[in-house]
């Protein structure tokens, strides 16, 4: 079983920064791929970045290209997403996400909130 808690949420005004953390425990974070997704308010979940297992490849949603940075640390079983001039419509609740790279098993976190204030 893996466990996955995220930190790092808050309110920050636009243009501001967070660093959101995921901190994986149960199995070597080697063994996932790992993704956030973000959910705001009446819309559905959507996939906003990922990086494979030995974070050679790196994919982002066209909305945050640029501005955000996904990150990880397989040695202290961390992962981050580090995200640079916020915007209003980058309010949502983040969840980190890790998908076996053999099982396909995959676990989600129980989200952190990130509010942007215009």
């Amino acid at each position: 079983q893996v466990q996955l808690v995220e930190s790092g949420g808050g309110l920050v005004q636009a243009g501001g920064s967070l660093r959101l953390s995921c901190a994986v425990s149960g199995r070597p974070l080697s063994r996932y791929v790992m993704s956030w997704f973000r959910q705001a308010p009446g819309k559905e979940r959507e996939f906003v970045a990922t990086i494979s297992s030995s974070g050679d490849d790196i994919y982002y949603t066209k909305s945050v290209q640029g501005r955000f940075s996904i990150s990880r640390d397989n040695a202290q079983n961390m992962v981050y997403l580090q995200m640079n001039s916020l915007k209003a419509e980058d309010t949502a609740v983040y969840y980190c996400h890790a998908a076996g790279s053999m099982t396909g098993v995959v676990y989600w976190g129980q989200g952190t909130q990130v509010t942007v204030s215009s």
